[in-house]
């Protein structure tokens, strides 16, 4: 056991992450319209990306570079105030890697283009292996195992997966792969998926997580590069397709080192799995432990008051019920249930929230009711306002996701955005 924590932790020294979070996150609708989807808030008090970065310093990973672009402002602003607690005479860093031209006039057009416009970067760090992340998706996981893998199967690619339910498999790169692990097929977002020959109701989905041996890496960052109008100079859709029967690559199957089953994972790009994946870290064993001190989740910590909550009058108690709610909250002769209150929410008197997602800052007034909403940040709710009561007058304001989320924004109410959002 000891010989092997050295190896994984020789191979973690060796790797350089690259985590791409320049996505849109189109799917989220206006919680994207002035911020990149791996900013967006989440569970309480972190962002999106601190999942990935925290993989990554957990893990043993020292180096790793953030590749910016899509409305970056708020996300550069926390990895400055959140992430800079590395050892740089170490040689440890989160570092910002915007678009900037380097090799084209262009931005960058695709992740496999977002990684070769940072090469000579790259270069300079010199890493046996490079591990290429998505900074908007929700897990715990340790990259050593996969690193480990990927040396010990002797792949140039090691790709991540997961089991997903055939039906979810259209938005995923999905795989078929051999008794080894080999995989034999890829095809991203089919409108068929293959399921698994075992278990007909699943599909291997692809993780958008990648080790590459950094010689190949470079190598098919080129090739794919020469291709020019042929590629779209994506890794899901270009390179791990053109490679499959050249190289070898292969599958880490993303799993519970305890249970044995599919990990805990989450692709939170619309609304409603936003809303759904929120609340489910209220339950009393959720899948998602953010109490688990053995993997913490770091990010950018405000220094904040506690929460309060006041006035215990018959028909006026402040009150919180099966929820969480972060510091600097007061809950003022309101009653919050089952809900998930970021930090310095007020809530008014004689209101009532319920199975709900209020992002930090926001202002609750006065006798209102809120249900089965996403409130985005720095939002204040005048008195008397319902949501998530009357679909027909919600449409008319507000957006409302396929499963009856309610989505707010301040510019929905006509309220200018608050700074830092």
């Amino acid at each position: 056991m000891h010989t092997a924590k050295r190896f994984v932790s020789r191979l973690t020294r060796q790797t350089l992450a690259l985590v791409l979070a320049g996505g849109r996150g189109s799917r989220l609708h206006d919680l994207t319209k002035w911020r990149a989807k791996p900013a967006v808030p989440f569970g309480g008090k972190f962002r999106i990306i601190d999942f990935p970065l925290s993989n990554c310093i957990n893990s043993g990973i020292g180096q790793v570079g953030v590749v910016t672009q899509y409305k970056s402002h708020s996300l550069i602003r926390h990895i400055q105030r959140g992430w800079g607690f590395l050892r740089g005479e170490l040689d440890e860093f989160v570092e910002l890697l915007p678009a900037q031209q380097r090799i084209e006039t262009s931005w960058y057009e695709g992740t496999a283009d977002a990684v070769l416009q940072n090469l000579d970067i790259i270069r300079s760090h010199r890493p046996e292996y490079v591990l290429i992340l998505a900074g908007d998706h929700i897990y715990k996981m340790d990259y050593g195992t996969m690193l480990a893998a990927h040396v010990e199967s002797e792949a140039d690619i090691t790709v991540g997966c997961i089991e997903v339910p055939v039906e979810d498999a259209k938005g995923f790169g999905v795989m078929a792969v051999d008794e080894d692990l080999r995989i034999r097929e890829f095809e991203e977002k089919p409108e068929h998926p293959k399921p698994i020959p075992d278990q007909p109701g699943k599909a291997l989905a692809s993780m958008g997580i990648y080790v590459f041996s950094t010689h190949v890496l470079f190598d098919e960052l080129i090739r794919d590069h020469q291709a020019q109008a042929e590629s779209s100079h994506d890794f899901g859709k270009d390179i791990i397709p053109s490679v499959i029967n050249r190289l070898r690559v292969m599958a880490f199957p993303f799993k519970d080192p305890v249970a044995g089953k599919s990990a805990y994972w989450r692709d939170v790009g619309t609304i409603d799995a936003l809303w759904q994946a929120n609340l489910e870290l209220i339950g009393v064993s959720p899948e998602l432990n953010l109490y688990d001190s053995d993997w913490p989740i770091w990010t950018y910590q405000e220094q904040l008051p506690p929460a309060k909550f006041v006035f215990d009058d018959e028909n006026r108690r402040g009150t919180a019920v099966d929820s969480m709610v972060a510091g600097g909250c007061i809950v003022s002769g309101a009653l919050v249930r089952h809900s998930l209150l970021f930090s310095q929410v007020q809530v008014h008197s004689f209101s009532e929230v319920t199975d709900s997602v209020i992002f930090p800052d926001v202002d609750i007034g006065r006798n209102c009711r809120i249900n089965r909403a996403v409130i985005d940040r720095g939002c204040r709710i005048p008195a008397g306002t319902n949501i998530g009561v009357d679909e027909a007058e919600d449409r008319k304001r507000f957006h409302v996701s396929p499963k009856g989320v309610v989505l707010v924004t301040p510019e929905m109410l006509g309220q200018d955005y608050p700074h830092g959002l």
